[in-house]
């Protein structure tokens, strides 16, 4: 069976707010009325935009802002279909839910908690009538199930909002049951509630992780189905997703677990009186131990046996994993330093999880040291050769190419199909394209294979769709197309191909023989790739190393697809800006 989608994607549009008001709904809440021109649908720059439009209770959009108050130089650019995140060193970006959208009055209520800092709740404390505010989104809106007998509500003060929404609005007609943690009975607010609704509001510092999960634990188990959603401090969810998925056991489609916000931990005293000097002496590399360890004890299942029985002996433990107590004692302590264990060296009988192996146990996370990601991170030791003499870390580590290994693998093309799935955000530009007139075919290859199908969808191109794979990314796209058995799965003739990341895990030597390929089925072909770093993301500055340890080559631009094309007997019609730095290269046939 496929898997269906979970939420609904909207155009990607930078717009200017007013703030029209600024009231105090609880000591802790202050809300922001904000209106403008460019919530009904506009015209900018030449460029027309739709209505802005957020139908979901937990949608949200982005607040720009800048550290240094230039707010204009921190905008992102605004492309026809999309944003490009163009690189600003002052650029402030949060997340906030829209508590009320009225699109007759031309307003949005934004709820901001009261804590005394951030960048937001700064601009907020000090908004006045009349000062603007720049955003962007929603991007997409979560799609509950239609039939459910009750839902679950779960969250601290920064989810009210969320949930005041829900309540008002009502998406599905079910009893809502809900659960907040608040810093302070003040911050307690009036809601919506109706017949055979319950509320328990809990008072526990902001972050308290062992509140939350016991507040979580005492909850009725209700019979039928359900849906459980859960916004809070990204760690104090950590045991309350490990419950829900692992005691619980509920399934991924009846469960949506957030992080809202990271708490900072303060600076020890020590490290504060040793600042300046830190400033004076350069920094230290850090040490691959940690990763390497963590990487180790995933692999082995330390933190999964930890985890689901605790108060295990290290000997009970090494027999749970088939692993010598050797070989456990080796691991222990360090496991313990790092927070991943509790108890391997505190005297305290047995072990549990620790804060560390909390954030492992979330599959995300743990892809940073198991995944496709880590095998990529491991295969960087041989990158001084592969400089030096030609070639891939990656075969130079495994003797063969990235493609050669994912084509044999349904478990690292399903990694590639999954961080493919962000691609249905940006395609709106290639999918209001003129090339698509007259187009009834269209043949698909690679792992965004699924977006493109969905993207297509969306915008209402009901095409004959094929897919031009090998069989094991054949079975793995079949999971995650709706509607699978209207593709055609066997390559052959189309009007428009679209190869969609299909060249980020192939060398140049078989990124050029695959357009080859297309060139025998069609006379034109899209290329759908990154061409640049993303400009919102921490990790923009290692993106070109990732693509040189995978294929030996590090991002390509524009110039090095376009020599790729003339290789294969393509021309390069017209580039489409997409957005997140990656662009749609038209080609047509020399």
């Amino acid at each position: 069976m496929a898997a269906q989608r979970a939420y609904t994607t909207h155009p990607l549009v930078l717009r200017r707010v007013t703030v029209r008001g600024v009231h105090q709904v609880t000591p802790r809440m202050r809300r922001v009325v904000l209106g403008g021109e460019e919530l009904a649908a506009f015209t900018r720059d030449g460029i027309g935009h739709p209505a802005f439009a957020a139908p979901g209770f937990d949608d949200h959009v982005k607040l720009i802002l800048a550290a240094d108050g230039d707010v204009r130089a921190a905008l992102p650019a605004q492309l026809p279909h999309g944003i490009e995140w163009t690189p600003a060193e002052h650029r402030l970006t949060r997340d906030y839910t829209p508590r009320r959208v009225d699109a007759q009055a031309g307003e949005l209520h934004l709820d901001f908690v009261v804590h005394g800092d951030g960048p937001a709740e700064a601009w907020s404390a000090a908004a006045r009538e009349g000062d603007e505010l720049w955003f962007v989104g929603p991007k997409s809106s979560l799609r509950l199930p239609e039939r459910l007998d009750w839902i679950q509500l779960i969250g601290d003060e920064t989810a009210l909002p969320a949930i005041g929404r829900f309540l008002d609005e009502r998406p599905l007609d079910a009893p809502a049951h809900l659960l907040v943690t608040v810093s302070d009975e003040s911050a307690r607010q009036e809601l919506a509630l109706r017949e055979g609704d319950t509320v328990t509001w809990v008072v526990a510092e902001p972050g308290d992780a062992a509140a939350l999960e016991t507040a979580v634990r005492a909850l009725p188990v209700e019979a039928g189905e359900g849906y459980v959603w859960a916004a809070a401090e990204s760690r104090a969810l950590l045991p309350v997703r490990r419950y829900l998925q692992r005691e619980r056991k509920l399934p991924k489609d009846r469960l949506n677990v957030t992080g809202y916000w990271h708490r900072e931990e303060a600076p020890a005293p020590e490290a504060e009186a040793t600042a300046d000097a830190a400033v004076r002496e350069p920094a230290r590399i850090p040490s691959p131990l940690p990763w390497l360890v963590a990487r180790a004890a995933l692999r082995l299942g330390v933190v999964d046996a930890v985890a689901d029985a605790p108060g295990l002996s290290a000997e009970a433990l090494a027999t749970r994993l088939g692993v010598s107590e050797a070989g456990v004692g080796v691991l222990l302590p360090l496991l313990s330093s790092y927070g991943v264990v509790v108890g391997a060296d505190d005297g305290t009988p047995g072990l549990r999880i620790g804060p560390a192996g909390e954030e492992l146990l979330d599959e995300h996370e743990r892809e940073e040291y198991t995944g496709h990601e880590a095998e990529l991170l491991l295969a960087l030791t041989h990158l001084a050769p592969a400089l030096r003499d030609g070639g891939s870390p990656w075969r130079l580590a495994s003797g063969g190419t990235l493609h050669e290994a994912v084509a044999q693998d349904a478990e690292r093309y399903g990694e590639l199909v999954e961080e493919c799935e962000q691609l249905v955000f940006l395609l709106g530009g290639l999918t209001a394209d003129p090339l698509w007139e007259d187009v009834g075919t269209c043949l698909l290859t690679g792992p965004g294979s699924a977006s493109v199908a969905a993207a297509l969808d969306d915008a209402g191109r009901r095409l004959r769709l094929r897919v031009a794979e090998d069989a094991v990314p054949v079975t793995v796209l079949r999971g995650h197309v709706p509607a699978p058995d209207r593709i055609d799965w066997t390559a052959g003739p189309a009007d428009v191909a679209v190869a969609a990341k299909a060249l980020a895990h192939r060398t140049d030597e078989e990124a050029a023989l695959l357009l080859a390929r297309l060139a025998g089925w069609t006379r034109t072909a899209v290329l759908v790739e990154a061409s640049r770093p993303d400009g919102l993301s921490p990790h923009a500055a290692e993106a070109a190393l990732h693509a040189y340890a995978a294929t030996g080559s590090p991002l390509r631009d524009s110039a090095a697809v376009a020599a790729l094309a003339h290789r294969s007997g393509w021309e390069v019609e017209r580039t489409i800006a997409l957005g997140w730095g990656t662009e749609a290269t038209v080609l047509r046939r020399a």
